[in-house]
């Protein structure tokens, strides 16, 4: 019998003095969500004659919402955009997306439009940046021996690619394009979903991990910076640049358990490397 115990979410009484002790030790130890899960479930295969949701009470109420307010405020979240969605009026098929984006930079718009050198300027450096990331990326893997950023790149690219070219979003009316941007010479790109981001926060994650917290935090403030003059020229609507960091974030995830497999299968207990643990290469 395993002797490991769980908390649930709800509120628990002591059984010294028959009053609630919010399912928190004595140390002041808050339960994991995955404990909650695995009692919860225990607990309903032990036989219990009642629903959890029946023994429920008050306390329990405000335990929840006090201690886990992450989940209940998306749970808000979830709640009032189910109102905004079933309620918004949709743009017509003649009409241009709206972007949220788009209405707060619509100064930067008028700006960039109005000075050309000044986009040619933002566009060079935007291009230098994209030039930063990729040497970073291929510089942990050819210098440093670390090819997780770069396998995350590849995942990466691979599926905006098929993303891109699955649906094909209309260029924005108001797109400021400049020669010198990347890709450089005014070629064709996907708009689904922005590279330029999601290799960015490929990149910061790496720096985050080997604890380069400063240049991570730089990335992060051109990232930034980047996202505000794609929305500005228009050469990315919202959603592109919103899942640009979720996909950065995830494919970066996959990478890791992309090493973690191959080295348990390959028994590379010196970690994991894409070159064979037979290469005269030391």
């Amino acid at each position: 019998m395993s002797t490991e115990t769980d908390v649930p979410l709800r509120r628990r009484s002591n059984s010294l003095n028959g009053h609630h002790s919010n399912g928190v030790a004595f140390d002041g130890t808050v339960p994991s969500m995955e404990s909650i899960v695995k009692e919860t479930d225990d607990g309903y295969a032990r036989g219990r004659s009642k629903a959890s949701f029946m023994t429920w009470t008050a306390r329990d109420a405000i335990y929840v919402a006090r201690v886990h307010w992450i989940p209940c405020l998306f749970a808000v979240g979830v709640l009032f955009f189910m109102g905004v969605e079933y309620t918004l009026q949709m743009i017509p098929a003649r009409s241009e997306p709206f972007d949220i984006g788009f209405v707060a930079t619509r100064s930067l718009n008028r700006v960039l439009a109005n000075s050309p050198d000044l986009n040619t300027v933002l566009a060079a450096l935007n291009t230098v940046f994209v030039a930063m990331q990729t040497t970073y990326i291929v510089w942990t893997w050819l210098m440093e021996g670390r090819p997780r950023a770069t396998i995350s790149a590849c995942f990466m690219f691979t599926c905006r690619g098929i993303l891109g070219y699955s649906t094909q979003l209309p260029l924005p009316q108001e797109f400021l394009g400049s020669g010198v941007d990347f890709p450089v010479g005014n070629v064709s790109f996907f708009l689904f979903y922005s590279g330029h981001v999601a290799g960015s926060m490929i990149a910061s994650l790496d720096m985050r991990r080997m604890q380069r917290l400063r240049l991570a935090m730089l990335f992060d403030t051109l990232n930034v910076l980047q996202s505000i003059r794609l929305l500005g020229t228009r050469g990315h609507y919202t959603i592109d640049l919103a899942v640009g960091v979720g996909a950065g974030i995830l494919f970066d995830s996959l990478a890791g358990k992309y090493e973690e497999m191959m080295s348990k299968r390959h028994n590379l207990g010196n970690g994991f490397s894409l070159i064979s643990k037979d290469s005269p290469v030391n």
